[in-house]
């Protein structure tokens, strides 16, 4: 079996020949000094993997022909909404890599008033495709087949006014007033759409939430929780937040 993982955003089929995008490219040819006859796997976040042989190695251009197509079942039973605080440099990357790994279904960076990040229009174009980047490597890495999707980065009450309260369970990390998540109650599944209620779960930047921003996304229905008695950095929090969620209510 091929460990040798790449994600295509081509359309992937039996007997398709497709050429491998930039990144991967580099990585197969330059790094791993891939061959021709090697494989790989490709996935474009239908769900499945595809087996390819690969039938032209060059520096700059690598194609694969794909010869069988198999279906993954690893995803997270939960429904998972990462609303990060935008963070600086290596923290933010490290904080979507292992959302990924941890099963996050979609991530929307958010500026808040403590934010260090201040990003203008083209600023935050590249940040988003630099965390796309992020999201597939850690697909890769992870085996995850379906690719979560991270939203163009937006103000925490730009985000606020735009999605209203519904039926999501709503999840901030907040040590005043908070409460344990064993204590809250389990979000609920639709057995209608076979899916689960969205859990959302916010986390401020390095200086954490304002007072202001925690009042308003407690009135737009986001519950305080608190993780032991000791202050998390956000990366840390963001993914000690998931992996608590995932033991209480998910597969861990």
């Amino acid at each position: 079996m091929p460990q040798n993982r790449f994600y295509c955003p081509e359309k992937l089929a039996l007997g398709a020949i497709v050429n491998l995008p930039e990144s991967a490219t580099i990585h197969a040819a330059r790094v791993l000094r891939m061959t021709v006859g090697d494989q790989a796997i490709l996935f474009n976040g239908d769900g499945h993997d595809y087996t390819c042989e690969l039938t032209l190695v060059k520096k700059n251009e690598v194609l694969a022909k794909v010869y069988a197509s198999n279906p993954i079942n690893n995803e997270s039973p939960l429904n998972i909404t990462l609303l990060q605080g935008i963070s600086s440099g290596d923290r933010m990357d490290y904080t979507i890599q292992k959302a990924v790994e941890l099963g996050v279904n979609h991530i929307q960076p958010v500026a808040t008033e403590r934010s260090v990040v201040k990003l203008n229009q083209e600023r935050a174009a590249k940040r988003l495709a630099h965390w796309q980047n992020v999201v597939h490597s850690a697909c890769e890495q992870s085996g995850r087949a379906v690719v979560p999707q991270i939203a163009e980065p937006k103000s925490l009450s730009h985000w606020l006014a735009e999605n209203p309260h519904q039926n999501q369970c709503r999840i901030l990390l907040n040590p005043i007033g908070a409460k344990r998540l064993a204590e809250l109650e389990k979000p609920i599944h639709d057995t209608s759409h076979e899916t689960n209620h969205e859990i959302q779960l916010l986390i401020g930047a390095e200086g954490g939430l304002s007072l202001n921003e925690i009042e308003a996304a407690s009135t737009n229905g986001f519950q305080s929780i608190i993780l032991g008695p000791r202050i998390l950095r956000t990366e840390t929090a963001a993914l000690a937040a998931m992996a608590s969620i995932h033991t209480v209510w998910g597969d861990f």
